[in-house]
């Protein structure tokens, strides 16, 4: 609307200089160097893949392009802040990127469109494979937004500039595709965006918030009154938060409800009233926010937008009593054995509650959508036809598994993966382990109950738990790897953790073990008291920590887990993971993943697990990979 902003924007020049010389020292040219108004904003290596691959690309940037050569002076170009703000290795089928050359240890990351949920780029029938990078990417409007839009920098402490955060191929598309899909058709909206672990969920989410904030429509007129971000707790306190505030280009664009102080509401109804752009919110203040929002949407008119990340926390009250008409019959006793509830079973109750929020449009972040979420957030690809088989709703954004696992940003969990039948066929020269398969008839529930209590069979597998780790997990990432043990009920927590310490002290073993369940457990027959995680006989090591910071340091090794930290618990630490409890579909996938985050020197993972088979587990990971 700005004619002289116009005219600005329009006497920007972007130019190319091929083989750039750039250094006094030596006769050194780079392929390609892009320039804005005379300053060099990137730099790019070329090679053809008849001759040399990307990897070309990438050792010539890491060997012979070093920003602080020795015994030369800085090459400006080159050096991080004061040269170009990326550098790009480009081949005919892939494009790798980096925002900061260091020599040797320089890490690149893929710039790839992913090629049918795998990494790489898709056959181009028009040209090369990488064509997207100068037609889409590095297009006149493209390249600008980018560098005045998604370009953020990171301080550290001293508020000196850190990194510079250049989005990933799928964090721009996803981000791009949602702007232009809401505009074209206006608020209320539903969005499913499958992003795996690994894929910087927390800056797409942070790009989507910002972005959909300032959106303006046909009419110039404001799309959204405020834009509410739903987290967990945890996330909210650390990245999600900071991004947020990294990526605001003016102060007070956000604000962030917690349950401290003045009560939920009266805050949010505040933030609301003063207009705030972006307001984030824990899971715990969802209901609140929305039912404030609905409000304000039948009675004034207003238009929000909901972005809803992974999140996951303990519930009670009126947000349960809601949970309770949308929960399976399963999910429903996990929650009375101080189960968690994710952001998804929240608006799935909320949507199931209610008919459609005409002004409220919803985008749901998640690395593992239910079925249910599915239904509620998926667009049939042909959107004109009717839904069925063939026609069945589907993600609006997807980055894989696969395409996370195979460009390195986590690790498939499943290598080395081995029930405990064939652990134990392995161990005794194929000699089969003999227990009737009774756990699914539910007359022998009871007995079965009966059998995994019994402080015989707890003592077994804890013995073997802690022999395998010992041997197996323990020496990974220079002694410093930690596992986790996945238990059925609060009771087998507790008795697990009785039996795994008095074995640990009666080998002498320097091992430390944590516990994790909600609420409190009466088990007469291992106390008269009730236990908690904070009690002194589970554990005497916690010192009023929180259990996710004590088991980051390196006096804990083995954390025992029952209803708690199942899901979206990230410790890259993780190497190995003992399974004693049913886990069926998604809970399997969600579950294993906790091993998958990467860490440097972490390529290995282990999984032992007593109770399920490789091939229910297989099926389970299918459905994401």
């Amino acid at each position: 609307m700005n004619a002289d902003i116009l005219a600005r924007y329009a006497a920007n020049r972007l130019r190319v200089v091929r083989q750039a010389r750039y250094s006094l020292a030596s006769e050194n040219c780079i392929d390609l160097v892009l320039f804005l108004n005379g300053l060099p904003v990137a730099t790019a290596e070329l090679k053809t893949d008849f001759t040399q691959s990307i990897d070309d690309a990438i050792d010539q940037y890491r060997f012979d392009r070093n920003p602080r050569p020795k015994g030369q002076g800085v090459e400006p170009l080159l050096n991080f802040l004061s040269g170009a703000l990326v550098h790009f290795a480009v081949s005919n089928s892939e494009v790798h990127m980096t925002t900061q050359l260091a020599g040797p240890a320089t890490a690149f990351l893929p710039f790839n469109k992913g090629d049918h949920g795998a990494k790489g780029n898709p056959p181009n029938l028009a040209g090369h494979r990488t064509s997207y990078l100068w037609e889409e990417v590095w297009q006149r409007d493209s390249w600008l937004e980018i560098i005045g839009r998604y370009l953020v920098t990171r301080r550290d402490d001293k508020k000196k500039i850190a990194s510079i955060t250049f989005p990933r191929y799928h964090q721009l598309d996803a981000t791009r595709k949602l702007q232009t899909k809401v505009l074209e058709e206006g608020a209320g909206g539903k969005f499913l965006i499958q992003h795996s672990a690994g894929s910087g969920k927390t800056n797409s989410i942070a790009w989507s918030a910002h972005f959909l904030a300032d959106l303006h429509d046909a009419k110039n007129e404001k799309l959204f009154s405020t834009v509410i971000v739903i987290s967990d707790r945890n996330v909210i306190d650390a990245q999600l938060q900071d991004a947020l505030f990294d990526f605001q280009r003016t102060t007070g664009v956000v604000a962030t409800i917690k349950s401290e102080g003045a009560s939920k509401s009266g805050q949010l109804a505040e933030a609301l009233a003063a207009g705030k752009k972006i307001i984030v919110c824990t899971i715990q203040t969802f209901p609140f926010a929305l039912e404030e929002v609905r409000r304000l949407a039948a009675t004034e008119g207003k238009r929000f937008a909901v972005i809803a990340d992974e999140a996951h926390s303990s519930q009670t009250g009126e947000a349960a009593a809601k949970l309770k008409q949308v929960l399976s019959p399963e999910e429903l006793a996990e929650l009375g054995d101080g189960g968690e509830v994710s952001t998804e079973d929240m608006l799935a109750a909320q949507m199931a509650a209610r008919a459609n929020d005409k002004g409220i449009t919803y985008v749901a972040f998640t690395a593992t959508p239910k079925a249910k979420t599915l239904q509620l957030f998926g667009r049939p690809p042909k959107p004109d036809q009717p839904v069925g088989d063939d026609n069945l709703p589907a993600p609006f954004h997807v980055y894989s598994m696969r395409q996370a696992i195979e460009e390195g940003f986590i690790l498939d969990v499943l290598k080395n993966y081995t029930p405990y039948r064939l652990a134990f066929r392995l161990a005794n020269n194929g000699k089969e382990w003999d227990d009737k398969e009774v756990e699914r008839d539910a007359a022998l529930k009871g007995i079965m109950r009966w059998v995994r209590l019994h402080p015989y069979n707890i003592s077994q597998k804890v013995q073997i738990v802690v022999e395998h780790f010992r041997e197996t997990v323990a020496p990974l990432l220079e002694g410093r790897a930690k596992a986790m043990v996945v238990l059925g009920s609060r009771l087998e927590a507790v008795r697990w953790q009785l039996a795994i310490e008095k074995y640990i002290k009666s080998r002498g073993y320097k091992i430390g073990t944590l516990v994790a369940f909600s609420g409190e457990v009466d088990d007469s027959q291992s106390g008269s008291d009730p236990f908690t995680e904070t009690s002194k006989v589970l554990n005497p090591g916690l010192n009023g920590r929180d259990i996710r910071d004590a088991f980051k340091g390196d006096e804990f090794q083995i954390l025992l887990v029952a209803n708690k930290f199942q899901t979206g618990f990230d410790q890259p630490l993780l190497c190995g993971m003992y399974v004693d409890r049913r886990l069926a579909g998604i809970q399997a996938v969600q579950t294993l993943s906790q091993l998958n985050r990467a860490y440097p020197g972490k390529d290995t993972t282990y999984v032992l697990d007593f109770v399920n088979s490789s091939e229910e587990v297989l099926a389970a990971f299918k459905t994401y990979y």
